[in-house]
C-alpha cells in the first residue's frame, strides 16, 4: 500500500505541478458554464416557457430550472473529458521512458496501472467537485430549489461518473504512445460527447432514430440522472404555481429527466445499473490491459 500510495501521490503531483494541463483543466468547467449561461441560457428559458406556454410561470422558476440544466450538463461532460485530461500523464510517462523504468523496477506493473487509475479518478474527483461548488452557487443565486436528499444524489452521480469517465480514458489511453494522439483524442472527446451524452441539447430534440442511438451509450443515463436530480425540485416547485401536474411531467419528459428507452421509461435504479455496469466492463478491459502489458 506504501508503494501504490506514492505512486498515486506522484501522478497527482505532477498533474497540479503540470500548467499546461493544470490551468485548462481548472479553467474549462467555468469557461464551459459561462458559455452555457451566455448561449443556451436563453434557448434553455425559451424551451421552459414554451413547455408551459398558457401558463403564468414566473421568471424565478425558470431560472431555477434553466440552472438545474446548465449544472448537470456542465456536470455530464466535464466528468468524462477532464479524466482524459488527467490520463495525460500515463501517456506522458511511456513518451518520456518512465513507465520502461517502472517496468525494471521492483514495482508490481499491475500496481503502476492502478496508481495512475486511481490519480485520474481523484484529480478528476477534485475537478469536478470544484466545477459542482461552481455550480451550486450558480443555482442558489437563480433561486435555491435543491433538497438535501437530491444534492446527495448528485453527488453520487458525480462519483459514478467520474468512475465510468475514468475507466473509459484509461482504457483508451491505454493505446496511445504519443503526445500527439493523445491531444487528438482529448480534443474528439471534448467536441463530440456532450452531444452524444445529450448534455448540449435535450434528447427529445432529436431525430428519433438518432435518440434511440444515442441511448445505447452509458453517459446519457449519467445525464439523466443529473438531470433528474439537479432539476427535480425546481420542476416540482412549479405546482406550487398553479401549474398543473401535467405540465411539470412533460417537462422532465422533455428536458430529460426521464429517460425514455424506445419508448418505454427507465426507472432511475436502471440507469444506475446501466452506468455501473458499463464502468465495470471497463474496469475489467482496463485489467485485461493490465495483463497483456505484464505478458510483454
Amino acid at each position: 500500500m506504501t508503494a501504490l500510495w506514492a505512486l498515486v501521490s506522484r501522478n497527482c503531483r505532477l498533474f497540479f505541478k503540470n500548467k499546461g494541463i493544470l490551468l485548462p483543466s481548472l479553467l474549462a468547467p467555468l469557461i464551459l458554464l459561462f458559455l452555457f449561461i451566455a448561449f443556451l441560457g436563453n434557448v434553455y428559458r425559451d424551451s421552459i416557457r414554451s413547455v408551459a406556454e398558457g401558463f403564468a410561470l414566473s421568471d424565478g422558476t425558470v431560472e431555477s430550472i434553466a440552472a438545474g440544466l446548465l449544472v448537470s450538463s456542465l456536470l455530464a461532460v466535464c466528468a468524462v473529458t477532464i479524466a482524459f485530461t488527467a490520463n495525460t500523464i500515463m501517456v506522458q510517462d511511456k513518451v518520456s521512458g518512465q513507465r520502461s523504468d517502472f517496468s525494471v523496477s521492483p514495482v508490481h506493473p499491475s500496481l503502476v496501472s492502478l496508481a495512475y487509475f486511481l490519480s485520474t479518478f481523484l484529480v478528476t474527483t477534485c475537478i469536478c467537485a470544484l466545477a459542482l461548488g461552481a455550480g451550486l452557487i450558480y443555482m442558489a443565486i437563480a433561486g435555491w430549489h435543491l433538497g438535501a436528499t437530491d444534492l446527495l444524489l448528485a453527488v453520487l452521480d458525480m462519483l459514478l461518473l467520474t468512475l465510468f469517465g475514468t475507466a473509459f480514458s484509461f482504457t483508451v489511453c491505454s493505446f496511445l504512445h504519443t503526445a500527439g494522439a493523445v491531444t487528438a483524442v482529448q480534443a474528439t472527446v471534448s467536441s463530440a460527447y456532450g452531444f452524444l451524452c445529450g448534455a448540449y441539447m435535450p434528447l427529445s430534440s432529436l431525430a428519433t432514430g438518432l435518440k434511440n442511438a444515442v441511448m445505447f451509450l452509458p453517459g446519457t443515463y449519467g445525464t439523466g440522472l443529473l438531470r433528474g436530480h439537479l432539476m427535480a425540485g425546481a420542476i416540482d416547485a412549479m405546482t406550487e404555481e398553479g401549474i398543473p401536474s401535467a405540465i411539470a411531467d412533460a417537462m422532465k419528459t422533455g428536458f430529460d429527466c426521464r429517460l425514455y428507452f424506445f419508448e418505454h421509461a427507465v426507472p432511475a435504479w436502471v440507469c444506475y445499473l446501466v452506468l455501473g455496469l458499463a464502468t465495470a466492463v471497463l474496469f475489467g478491459v482496463c485489467l485485461l490491459l493490465v495483463a497483456r502489458t505484464r505478458r510483454r
